[in-house]
């Protein structure tokens, strides 16, 4: 989209989306601050306000941000072809980490080696859940009304079992609405600040300053994009109502098309509904397999959210009943990432065009800021959630009317457990290590503590 000399082939872009999306561990911070360090501060190929500006767009859609992000920047740089090429890079090394970590944890996840690797990811999982609790809550929870909606989210997913959905729905109708009466906690945007330490001009970079909504052949082919990516979507998932009501991967593909729809606010908070469905009204996985999974995804590169081909997977492989499980769950787990990320494409390539006046709708800005908010809640509950089934062996349900909550056998603590999360805790929080380092770490302790015959 751009005619200036060093403007790259869409070859060259290639490698570089390929370097990227090699470096992309550690969550959607961490990917964002690598795609921000190549793109704008390496490559001038686009400054920090269209950057920023791309990123905030991006968090109003459903999906994994990061993912978008790059989507988004790859159609700015080459159309439709380039956006294809960033965003299908973006995953496919998570696609193929994550399938082959499925097969070993199906095949070996028993082999007493290999659970205790999964023993100590399981508490450096638990302490990295409670840091992105803390980080979004410093950003999004910025007044009393903001606070407010988090700890009501909070009680309402872990106390009465309130659908995830209904929650955001909830959060987004009342920022929306506080915006519109003109309340002064509602007028804040949600949002990103700074990336980088050193800011860079949209003027002194390869795509130059920032233009409005894009007409024309580039908006033409956009819309085209989206409706064949909608297609691709909703076809397969509409044959499988059809032909095979009741096969698990007619559950598989609806319940992460559902997902897919409604997955604002990060991986963290998606993982709070698939922990309730996933595990508790489809039997898929056990809490603490629930726990593996996120570990395999927090340290293999790709968006977070893959952790959800993992899910899909151990579904297929438990419930289709098939003489071959282990090629069930590969199809259910591709069937997983297939649902999951067409819509990411549909929605970049159908808001696109639209961008600027997405992003200057103050109502929808205060709405994302309150889900945003909704989502701390969401995620600490997860951490709790997560921490009440490494901690402790056994859990008891206390259900009374509308009260529907998990609460910990308190005499069935795993004191080794105990430890090695409040080790975790102390490596995230006081000595500020890395998650690469603390993962790592904990994972050889597991190994050591089952050597020496305690795990």
């Amino acid at each position: 989209m751009s005619d200036h000399k060093d403007f790259p082939t869409l070859g060259e872009a290639t490698r570089v989306w390929a370097r990227i999306a090699a470096l992309s561990f550690g969550g959607p911070a961490g990917q964002i601050a690598v795609m921000h360090r190549i793109l704008v501060e390496e490559k001038r190929w686009l400054g920090d306000g269209r950057f920023l500006h791309a990123l905030n767009f991006c968090m109003l859609l459903p999906g994994p941000e990061a993912q978008q992000l790059a989507t988004y920047i790859g159609w700015l740089m080459h159309g439709v072809k380039g956006a294809l090429v960033a965003g299908l890079l973006f995953i496919l090394p998570g696609i193929l980490a994550i399938m082959g970590l499925s097969w070993v944890y199906a095949i070996w996840g028993d082999v007493a080696f290999v659970s205790a690797l999964f023993f100590g990811l399981k508490a450096a999982v638990l302490a990295i859940v409670l840091q992105a609790v803390v980080r979004v809550g410093k950003r999004a929870l910025k007044n009393n009304a903001m606070r407010g909606i988090a700890a009501a989210s909070f009680v309402a997913i872990f106390a009465f079992g309130v659908p995830f959905p209904l929650i955001v729905a909830a959060a987004a109708l009342i920022g929306w609405s506080g915006a519109k009466a003109g309340i002064a906690a509602f007028q804040g945007g949600g949002g990103h600040g700074s990336v980088g330490k050193a800011h860079v001009d949209d003027s002194a970079t390869l795509l130059g300053e920032e233009h409005g909504d894009l007409t024309g052949a580039a908006r033409a082919g956009a819309f085209r994009a989206g409706a064949v990516a909608l297609v691709l979507w909703i076809v397969p998932v509409a044959a499988l109502l059809l032909l095979a009501p009741d096969s698990v991967f007619t559950d598989i593909a609806t319940f992460f098309s559902k997902l897919a729809v409604l997955t604002f606010g990060g991986a963290y908070a998606v993982l709070a509904w698939v922990a309730q469905e996933a595990v508790g009204t489809y039997g898929w996985l056990e809490p603490g397999e629930m726990l593996d999974g996120l570990g395999m995804a927090e340290t293999t590169p790709g968006p977070l959210i893959m952790v959800l081909q993992f899910v899909g997977f151990m579904g297929a492989f438990r419930e289709a009943g098939w003489a071959m499980p282990l090629l069930a769950g590969t199809l259910g787990g591709l069937l997983t990432t297939w649902v999951t990320f067409a819509p990411c494409f549909a929605w970049i390539f159908l808001g696109a065009p639209f961008m600027e006046g997405l992003r200057s709708n103050k109502a929808l800005s205060a709405a994302l800021s309150a889900v945003t908010a909704a989502v701390v809640g969401v995620i600490l509950n997860l951490s709790i959630w997560f921490a009440i089934h490494v901690v402790w062996r056994e859990v008891a349900m206390i259900d009374a009317g509308p009260l529907s909550l998990e609460l910990p056998v308190m005499r069935s603590i795993d004191w080794i457990a105990a430890a090695l999360s409040a080790l975790a805790l102390g490596a995230v929080f006081r000595l500020k290590l890395g998650m690469a380092t603390v993962l790592g770490g904990a994972a050889v302790l597991g190994l050591a503590l089952h050597l020496a015959g305690w795990v």
